[in-house]
């Protein structure tokens, strides 16, 4: 099946480029967005599998747009993939908050933009360990837990509460499972279930909300 994807940013060269690179290998764009209103309209109009989405754009910023789309109930299943120059590194915090599943630079090559959209429309988060540490820990220096980011993680088990710990270190399933001494499948159903009860849509929340609680670095 064709992954759909709609691409955002205030610069037509940078959406001309963009689309390039994904029609090249085969990823259809079905839509360009010069702000964030229009990327919201597009996402409500397409349902399509993928946004890359600017931060810094007109009318609309990238992270209210991302928070209204991610919001909406009837585009559930429509990811938002950031696209950024990494030098905006509370930008990129705020945009995982508001529930983009991962981030790539603009400078990626056609092979590596292509995997990014190709692993977040496949409902997993684009989590490069250094970079999302990196990002976490400069927005969170001074971290204040509060009572509501204590509360999506109440209902975890402490095993489940674990693999959350491993997950906001960068770990992978696979990864995972050896750290614990568990098998991927059963690492893979603890992931499912944090999810679930911390209410996010994929990894990339469940990071957020690690480092929110104060659930890091023990």
């Amino acid at each position: 099946m064709t992954i759909r994807v709609v691409i955002a940013d205030d610069q037509q060269v940078v959406r001309e480029g963009l689309r390039a690179l994904l029609e090249r290998g085969g990823i259809e764009v079905v839509g360009e967005a010069g702000d964030g209103e229009v990327a919201v309209r597009l996402a409500a109009a397409e349902h399509p599998d993928v946004i890359l989405m600017d931060i810094r754009m007109p009318r609309l910023d990238g992270i209210d747009a991302t928070t209204r789309i991610t919001t909406d109930p009837d585009l559930a299943q429509v990811r938002v993939l950031v696209v950024t120059t990494f030098d905006l590194d509370e930008y990129v915090f705020s945009a995982l908050r508001a529930g983009a599943s991962g981030f790539i630079g603009k400078d990626a090559d056609a092979a590596e933009l292509r995997r990014a959209v190709e692993v977040v429309a496949s409902g997993q988060a684009l989590l490069d360990p250094t970079a999302t540490r990196h990002l976490i820990d400069r927005a969170l220096r001074s971290p204040a837990t509060t009572p509501a980011a204590n509360a999506r993680l109440a209902d975890l088990t402490p095993r489940e509460l674990d693999v959350v710990r491993l997950i906001a270190s960068g770990l992978s399933n696979d990864e995972i499972a050896k750290t614990l001494v568990i098998s991927p499948a059963t690492a893979r159903t603890h992931v499912a279930r944090a999810m679930l009860k911390a209410d996010a849509r994929d990894r990339a929340q469940l990071v957020i909300a690690a480092y929110e609680a104060g659930e890091t670095g023990r």
